[in-house]
C-alpha cells in the first residue's frame, strides 16, 4: 500500500476537468495585449496616473520657483507680485494723489482713504422704505433727496461720497440690495486756514481747483513722491498770527505778508487775509478765496522810490552826495507833484528816501529818462507776469498806454503802475542781494536760479546803507527792532474809487530786509484800508500801522530763523541797564 502511494510511477489521474486538453496551437504567447481588456485597462489606468504626477510636478517646481526663488532674489514678500505675461507687479496704492510738505517735512495736505456709495434704482426694489433707512444713518441729506436719487432713471447714482467707517458699516448692515460702494480718497488739509490761498483746494473728485493743487495737479497725480515746497509751516503760522493781530487792531479789509529768502527767490512764507477753511470751506466769500499776494493789483506808493533810486544810482546819473529841490511843488503840464508833510528844501538822496519826497524822487526820474526808467523796472520783473510761479491764480502787472512825462514822474513815486505784492518782495530782494533777480518759487529745488544781474554789487550797497537810515531815522523807526538791522522802505498810496483817489481810502506797504549788513531775508507787507485810532493821532500812513506791525513780525520770526542778534556798543549797554533793572 505504502508502496503504491510513494511509488514514482505516473498514474493516469485526473482533476476534474483535467480530462480536457487544449490544443497547444492555441497559445497565450501569440495573444496580443491590445485585444486583452484586462491589460488595455491597466495601461490606460497606468498612462493616466503618470500623466497626473507630471502635471503635478511642473505645478510643484513652478510655484516652489515664484514662491521661494524668485521671492528671495527680489527680497519682497511673495503676496505682492503677480504673474502677469511674465512680469511682475505691485498692487496699486488705493491713494492717487502725492502729498504736499513744507520745507522741514511737515504734512501740509494729504489724501486719506475713503469710499463712496452709489445705487442701481433699478435694483431698489422699495425706494421709500430704502431712502427712510438711509436717511436715519445720513442725516445731513433729506429723505426727499435720498427718494429722488433712488427713483431716477438711469443704473447708477451717487448717494453720499466720503462716507465714515461707520457709516459703512450700518449701511452695510441694511443689506439693501442695489446698494454699493467704491474705493475713494479724501484730501485733507491738517493746517486748515493757514495755507489757503497758497495750496488751494480739490473738487469732489480730487483734481484741484485753485491754487498749487491746480497748478501741479499733473504733477500730484503722476507721482506718489511728495511735493517739497520752500515754506516753513511754523514761520507762516507766526506771521499769519501777527498779521491777523495788525488787521483786527487798524480795522483793516485785508493784508498780505511774504517772507522771501533774498539769495534764491524762495518764498519762506505767503499770507493773504482773509482766508478760509479749505477741509470744509464754510464762510468762504469771494474776497477770503481771492489770494492778494499773488493776484491782487495795486499802485504801491512810495516803495516804489527804492526802484527809483537804484537805477538812479546804478545809471550814474546822480550820486549820494546831489541834492535836488523840494523847496516847492513839482509843476508839470498836467500835474503839480507835492509832498506829504514835506520839508519845503533841498534835499539829498538818503533824505528824499528818509522823508519820503515825491518832488526830489521825479526829479530824479526826470534827469535820467523814460527809456532807462522802463528798461530798469523791466529788469527788475516789474513789467513781467509771473506765468511760471507755482499758483495758479497771478496777475500780470498793469502798464500805462502811454508813458510821457508825467508817468515818468508819477512812476517814481509809486503811482501809474499795478503790480502783485509778489512783485514787489522779488524786486527788492535783487536790490539788497547784491544785484542779482532770481524769480520767485514756491517749489524746492536743489537746482537754484542762477538768476540775471540787474545792478552792481556796489549799487546794492549803497541802497542797503539808504534804506538802513529810512529805518533808523525815517518812516520805518517802528521797525527798527534791536538786534537786526532792519532796512526797509515805507509806502503809502491812495484807492482809486470811481476814477478818484480818495484820501482816507490807501493801501499801506513796508519792504524790508534783515540783517542790512548781510541780507538774508526780505518781508513785504501790506495792509488794506486801515483805519486811525487814538494811537497813530488819526494818521493812516504806512508808519503808523504797516511798519509797527512789520517789526512785530521780525521780532517773532528771527529768532525762529535762526537769526543771531547784533547790538552795536550802545544797544548792549542799553540792554544790560536793563537787565540791572530788573535784576533789582
Amino acid at each position: 500500500m505504502w508502496g503504491k502511494l510513494f511509488s514514482k510511477k505516473k498514474e493516469s489521474f485526473y482533476l476534474p476537468g483535467e480530462e480536457i486538453r487544449l490544443d497547444k496551437s492555441f497559445s497565450f504567447n501569440d495573444y496580443s495585449c491590445e485585444r486583452d481588456p484586462l491589460n488595455t485597462c491597466k495601461s490606460r489606468v497606468a498612462f493616466a496616473m503618470f500623466m497626473f504626477v507630471l502635471v503635478y510636478g511642473v505645478m510643484a517646481v513652478r510655484l516652489f520657483d515664484l514662491c521661494i526663488l524668485s521671492a528671495a532674489e527680489r527680497k519682497d514678500p511673495p503676496a505682492q507680485w503677480a504673474e502677469n505675461n511674465g512680469t511682475y507687479a505691485v498692487p496699486e496704492s488705493p491713494i492717487k494723489r502725492a502729498d504736499i510738505v513744507d520745507r522741514n517735512g511737515t504734512i501740509i495736505a494729504t489724501s486719506l482713504p475713503t469710499v463712496n456709495l452709489f445705487a442701481n434704482p433699478k435694483k431698489i426694489m422699495n425706494p421709500k422704505r430704502a431712502a427712510e433707512k438711509l436717511a436715519a444713518v445720513l442725516p445731513d441729506i433729506t429723505y426727499e433727496d435720498l427718494l429722488a436719487k433712488l427713483t431716477r432713471r438711469g443704473s447708477f447714482v451717487y448717494i453720499k461720497r466720503n462716507l465714515s467707517p461707520s457709516q459703512q458699516y450700518q449701511i452695510n448692515a441694511l443689506g439693501i440690495p442695489g446698494l454699493e460702494f467704491e474705493d475713494g480718497e479724501k484730501r485733507i488739509y491738517p493746517h486748515k486756514n493757514l495755507f489757503a490761498q497758497l495750496i488751494g483746494t480739490t473738487n469732489i473728485d480730487n483734481v484741484g481747483i485753485s491754487g498749487i493743487e491746480k497748478q501741479l495737479d499733473k504733477r500730484l497725480r503722476e507721482s506718489d513722491i511728495p511735493l517739497k515746497l520752500t515754506i516753513d509751516a511754523g514761520i507762516q503760522d507766526t506771521i499769519r498770527q501777527e498779521l491777523q493781530a495788525g488787521i483786527d487792531k487798524f480795522s483793516a479789509l485785508g493784508g498780505v505778508a511774504i517772507l522771501m529768502d533774498v539769495k534764491t527767490a524762495e518764498v519762506i512764507a505767503m499770507v493773504s487775509l482773509p482766508d478760509y477753511d479749505p477741509n470744509t470751506m464754510s464762510g468762504a466769500d469771494d474776497r477770503a478765496m481771492f489770494n492778494f499776494a499773488t493776484k491782487g493789483l495795486y499802485e504801491p506808493g512810495s516803495v516804489l522810490k527804492v526802484f527809483n533810486a537804484a537805477f538812479g544810482l546804478e545809471k550814474g546819473h546822480i550820486k549820494l552826495t546831489d541834492r535836488f529841490d523840494a523847496t516847492k511843488p513839482l509843476r508839470l503840464r498836467y500835474n503839480t507833484i507835492k509832498d506829504y508833510r514835506g520839508e519845503n528844501r533841498w534835499l539829498d538822496l538818503q533824505e528824499i528816501l528818509i522823508y519820503s519826497s515825491n518832488i526830489g524822487s521825479a526829479q530824479i526820474a526826470l534827469k535820467i529818462g523814460k527809456e532807462k526808467q522802463q528798461e530798469f523796472l523791466k529788469s527788475l520783473g516789474l513789467f513781467e507776469s509771473l506765468s511760471s510761479f507755482e499758483v495758479a491764480e497771478k496777475a500780470a502787472p498793469m502798464l500805462p498806454r502811454r508813458w510821457g512825462e508825467e508817468t515818468t514822474a508819477t512812476v517814481a513815486y509809486g503811482y501809474g503802475v499795478s503790480v502783485t505784492p509778489l512783485h514787489i518782495a522779488s524786486a527788492f530782494a535783487s536790490v539788497v542781494n547784491g544785484g542779482i533777480y532770481h524769480f520767485p518759487t514756491v517749489v524746492a529745488s536743489e537746482n537754484h536760479d542762477e538768476g540775471r544781474r540787474v545792478m552792481s554789487a556796489k549799487t546794492s550797497e549803497k541802497m542797503r546803507k539808504l534804506l538802513r537810515g529810512v529805518v533808523v531815522e525815517g518812516s520805518g523807526k517802528r521797525a527798527n527792532v534791536l538786534g537786526y538791522e532792519v532796512a526797509g522802505k515805507t509806502g503809502t498810496a491812495n484807492k482809486l474809487v470811481n476814477g478818484k483817489y480818495i484820501d482816507k481810502k490807501v493801501m499801506t506797504s513796508f519792504v524790508g530786509t534783515f540783517p542790512a549788513s548781510n541780507p538774508k531775508y526780505a518781508l513785504m507787507l501790506m495792509l488794506d484800508e486801515p483805519k486811525a485810532t487814538k494811537e497813530t493821532w488819526g494818521f493812516v500812513t504806512s508808519g503808523w500801522n504797516t511798519v509797527p506791525t512789520a517789526g512785530k513780525i521780525i521780532t517773532a520770526i528771527a529768532p525762529q530763523l535762526d537769526i543771531k542778534a547784533n547790538y552795536d556798543l550802545d544797544e548792549l549797554r542799553r540792554n544790560r541797564i536793563i537787565e540791572a533793572s530788573y535784576e533789582r
